[in-house]
C-alpha cells in the first residue's frame, strides 16, 4: 500500500482522476486528519490513505456508484480491504444493501462502521469541491434527499465529534 500523499496523488491521477477530484481528496484527507488530530482511536494512517482514495472511483464514473467502483479497484491494486472499506462506505453516511439496490449497484451493506470508515465519510461530507462546509449546509444542499438519510447523515457527524471530542 502507498505510504506517502503524493504516491496516493499518483495513484488517482494513474486511473483517470483529474485535478479537481484530487484536489477534494487533499481536503477532505486534511479535514480528517485535523478532526482525529487529538483522538486516541483513529488509525490516522489508515484515515489518511482512505482519505486520499475515497474518490479514485471517480476517475472510470461520476455517477453514485464511484464509492463501489473504487471499492473494486482498490481490491484488484491489492490495497488493503480496510482502505477499500472506507472508499465503499463513504457515500453520505453510507447506503444499506436495499438502498444499493434501489439505485441498481451491489447489494451490499456499504454504511460506515469502523471509527476511521465514520471519520472519512463524515470529513467529505464536510468538504465541497475543496472548500470546507458546515455539517448544516451540507444538509440544506441534500434538502433533496429523504429525511431518513439525512437523519443518518447528522447522526454520523455527533458520532464523530463524540468519537473526536469534537
Amino acid at each position: 500500500m502507498p505510504n506517502l500523499p503524493e504516491d496516493y496523488e499518483i495513484l488517482l491521477r494513474e486511473h483517470g482522476c483529474d485535478k479537481g477530484v484530487i484536489e477534494h481528496c487533499r481536503a477532505v484527507t486534511s479535514c480528517a486528519l485535523e478532526l482525529s488530530k487529538d483522538c486516541p482511536f483513529i488509525d490516522r494512517t489508515l484515515a489518511e490513505a482512505g482519505a486520499m482514495l475515497h474518490d479514485i472511483g471517480r476517475g472510470s464514473t461520476h455517477s453514485i456508484g464511484h464509492a463501489q467502483a473504487g471499492a473494486e479497484l482498490c481490491r484488484a491494486l491489492g490495497i488493503t480491504e480496510s482502505v477499500a472499506r472506507i472508499v465503499e462506505c463513504h457515500i453520505g453516511a453510507g447506503l444499506t444493501a436495499d438502498e444499493c439496490s434501489l439505485l441498481n449497484l451491489l447489494p451490499r451493506e456499504c454504511l460506515p462502521t469502523t471509527a476511521e470508515e465514520k471519520l472519512v465519510a463524515h470529513a467529505d461530507n464536510l468538504i465541497a469541491g475543496s472548500r470546507r462546509v458546515t455539517i448544516h449546509d451540507t444538509l440544506a444542499s441534500a434538502i433533496y434527499l429523504n429525511k431518513k438519510i439525512r437523519h443518518r447523515i447528522y447522526r454520523l457527524a455527533l458520532d464523530v465529534e463524540i468519537l473526536c471530542h469534537r
